[in-house]
């Protein structure tokens, strides 16, 4: 034996060893403790962070279904009249119909009777156009412009050197938009064998070596 061992007596090193472990063993469980038992600051943090996301979310799904029920109800007071449109653009076809079948000469010419009658149909035609225009239907106006798929039905084709192929050069129907939709597109004769048009709708220059 050593002189320390004589000294402490033989279960020293084991009082010792016994010591450590138990305060390993109550470090241990003070951290499991801390563990079970979080800072409350740091738990009420943890929730607010969790409501503040949340109420987020809920801001920008609420945002999200403002802007399309506003969007739904312009696109309702839009093109809530898109049928009762269409069958008006019937009976304006027909009065402007009987409009062109009037010779020129009995415009021109007839009696007082028959230029009223002319006068109250060509009247009543301006009028039912106005009243359609003031719920978002224009007419197309497409003679003298490119020709485009999106607003004109091609009908035939005219021989024409003196302007742009694909222009619109006659107008068989007229055509018309409801806001930002085609209500009808205009049926059209486009000129063929002219000039290409450029990107701008302009000729192209003609080669000076020709």
């Amino acid at each position: 034996m050593t002189d320390e061992t004589k000294k402490n007596g033989p279960d020293a090193s084991a009082t010792e060893t016994t010591t450590e472990a138990a305060a390993s063993a109550e470090y241990e469980a003070a951290s499991e403790g801390a563990q079970a038992n979080p800072d409350p600051l740091e738990a009420i943090r943890a929730e607010n962070a969790e409501l503040r996301d949340r109420f987020l979310r809920l801001a920008a799904e609420m945002d999200n279904l403002r802007r399309r029920t506003e969007r739904d109800v312009k696109d309702a007071k839009s093109y809530a009249v898109t049928a009762f449109a269409r069958d008006m653009l019937s009976v304006s076809d027909n009065l402007r119909r009987a409009l062109d079948a009037i010779p020129a000469d009995a415009k021109d010419n007839g009696d007082a009777g028959l230029k009223a009658l002319i006068e109250g149909v060509d009247m009543t035609e301006r009028s039912m156009l106005s009243a359609l225009e003031r719920h978002g239907v224009k007419k197309i106006e497409p003679e003298g412009q490119k020709f485009d798929p999106n607003f004109h039905q091609a009908m035939f084709e005219v021989p024409n050197p003196n302007v742009p192929n694909n222009t619109v050069v006659q107008v068989v129907q007229a055509g018309f938009v409801i806001g930002e939709r085609v209500l009808r597109p205009a049926m059209v004769g486009v000129a063929k064998g002219g000039p290409k048009a450029d990107a701008a709708g302009e000729p192209a220059a003609q080669d000076s070596n020709a």
